[in-house]
Order: structure tokens, then C-alpha cells, then sequence
């Protein structure tokens, strides 16, 4: 079990982000309803992409993979830590980078590693070893890097988040889509061949289109509380993109992986962030998790952004090995 609770007033950092904390975003049990079924196509998309045999190129040249497993695993959730340490935010906001960092790569990662020139073979690996390990992955980095956090204040309510709970909704909505498309893929491979193409085009513009329904029946929060947590998601952001690159770097990776490795790295499943955050049985509606939610939204529209952004100008390059 985690325990989560408020901290005291004297290590917060400032009391506007405590008034964010409080504030209850516009988002139904529909509007959850709307984001599981659109999570649940995405990776179903995502799984079509997958083929198992380029796994056995994987396994006889594992060094890439490794490394990409080791950065978004490992590596992004320590360094988000840290990063919750030194600018020290209210409990909702750490614990919302926290859980962003915990979260298995987007599936946009693919089209913008693409786009980047990067290792495309390599970033549909790492996206479904990333899914695929973050039915355990994602629960045990939450849960452990937040009761660090937990653990170095003194503490009032607590608040109890059992990792069984969101292993069995991450198995719900990631799990079974996965395995479903796997096996549809392998039953029926010309087809799948004609549709994966469109299912990723329109799974991306569904997640974005209702990124900014989400935002536009939030607006007014959104314009009232944005400069609170812009600064953190683009540092955030920036870290896990550098995060990437350099670990990567440090083990003379060839540079399209590089640039795969860091994309992936980058690019957080943030959706899965906010089906968690607003899930009652992981955390009561009760709980003063404003903070939480906003930055697992705006990580949604700021990855795209950063993502494009980094994509256009690492496409302008010539890949130097």
C-alpha cells in the first residue's frame, strides 16, 4: 500500500499551487467511460503494429531495447523523483509527475519517431514491451517512488492506494486490447495489414480530440491555473527527452536509436495517468487532487507539442554515425 498523504503547510512551495490542489476538474464517469474505450483502441492500434518475429531480432540484438527499457523504466521514474525534490510542489502535483513517469510510452511516440528519422523497428519494440511491461512496471514504480516521497515529510490523512487495484485496471484497459490485437493481427495479417495504418491516424486524432474536449469543458481552470504547472511539465518533459538521448549516448547507441530511445522516453501514456487519477477506487473523489489531474492533462497536450517540435528539427539533420 502507498500512503499518500497532505503535506504540512510549511514545505509547501507556494500557495497558489495549494489552491490548485482543491480545484475539482469537469470530468464525468462518461467522460472516463469515453477515455477507457479510447485508450482501449489506441491499444488496439498499437497491437497490430507488433510483430512478434522482429522480436527475434530483438533478442539477438537485445542492447537498443535494453537500454530504451532501462531509461523508461528505471531511469525516468528516478529522475523524476529527484526533480520532485528540488522544486519540492504540493503532494497532488509529485505525485501526478510521479505517476506521468510511471506510465508506459504513448502510442503518438511511433508516428513522431517517424517523423524524427529515428529507428521506427525499435520504437513499435519498445512501445509494446513498454505496454506490455507496464502491467507490472507502472504499479511498482507508483507505489515506490511515491512512498519515498511520502516518506520524507511529515504527514497528516492518510490515504491508501492499493497497487493490486491498478495493476487489474491497467490489465483492463492495456492488457486485453493488447492481446486482442496480437491475435487479430496473427489470425487475419492482410487485413490487419490495410487497417493499421488508419486505426493509428484516427486512434491519434481521437486522443487529441478529446484532449481538447477535455480542456475546453475545463477552459476556465485551464486559463485560471496554467502558469502553475506549465514551467513543470515543460521541465519534466525536457528531462525525460534528455533522459533518453543520454543514456543512449552513453552507450554508443547509433544515432537513429538515439533519437528513438530519447522519443520514447519522452512521450508518456498520460491518458492512462488521468483513467487512474479519476478511478474512485484508487483515489476517492473526496481527495484534493486538482494538481494531480492537471498535470497528467497538460502532459497530454505538451508531449505532442515537444514531440513535433523536436521531431521537425532533428528531421532537418542528417543522420552522422
Amino acid at each position: 500500500m502507498l500512503i499518500f498523504r497532505p503535506l504540512n503547510k510549511k514545505y509547501m512551495i507556494a500557495e497558489s499551487l495549494t489552491v490548485l490542489d482543491s480545484v475539482k476538474l469537469n470530468f464525468s464517469q462518461g467522460g472516463l467511460l469515453v477515455m477507457n474505450i479510447t485508450l482501449a483502441f489506441i491499444m488496439f492500434g498499437v497491437a497490430l503494429e507488433i510483430d512478434l518475429s522482429s522480436f527475434k531480432n530483438i533478442i539477438l540484438k537485445p542492447k537498443s531495447v535494453l537500454v530504451g527499457i532501462f531509461s523508461q523504466f528505471f531511469l525516468l521514474p528516478f529522475v523524476t523523483y529527484l526533480l520532485v525534490l528540488v522544486i519540492r510542489p504540493t503532494p497532488a502535483v509529485a505525485l501526478g509527475m510521479i505517476l506521468v513517469a510511471a506510465c508506459p510510452g504513448g502510442n503518438i511516440s511511433n508516428f513522431i519517431s517517424s517523423l524524427a528519422k529515428g529507428n521506427i523497428e525499435l520504437s513499435v519494440s519498445l512501445t509494446g514491451f513498454a505496454t506490455i511491461g507496464a502491467l507490472f512496471m507502472t504499479p511498482i514504480n507508483f507505489t515506490f517512488w511515491g512512498g519515498l516521497y511520502v516518506k520524507a515529510h511529515p504527514l497528516l490523512r492518510p490515504i491508501e492506494i492499493d497497487p493490486v487495484q491498478i495493476f487489474q485496471t491497467i490489465l483492463i484497459i492495456l492488457g486485453i486490447p493488447l492481446i486482442i490485437g496480437i491475435i487479430f493481427a496473427k489470425q487475419f495479417p492482410q487485413i490487419s495489414a490495410k487497417i493499421k495504418r488508419p486505426i493509428k491516424t484516427l486512434s491519434i486524432l481521437i486522443f487529441m480530440g478529446y484532449v481538447v474536449a477535455a480542456l475546453s469543458l475545463n477552459f476556465n481552470h485551464f486559463l485560471r491555473y496554467i502558469h502553475l504547472i506549465a514551467f513543470i511539465v515543460f521541465a519534466h518533459n525536457a528531462l525525460a527527452l534528455l533522459t533518453g538521448f543520454t543514456i543512449s549516448s552513453i552507450f554508443k547507441l547509433p544515432r537513429k536509436n538515439r533519437r528513438s530511445i530519447s522519443i520514447e522516453t519522452g512521450i508518456q501514456n498520460s491518458g492512462l495517468g488521468l483513467v487512474l487519477i479519476f478511478n474512485p477506487k484508487l483515489f476517492p473523489p473526496d481527495l484534493e487532487l486538482g494538481g494531480m489531474a492537471f498535470i497528467a492533462a497538460w502532459w497530454g497536450v505538451w508531449h505532442i507539442l515537444a514531440g513535433l517540435g523536436i521531431a521537425f528539427i532533428w528531421s532537418k539533420k542528417p543522420i552522422e554515425e
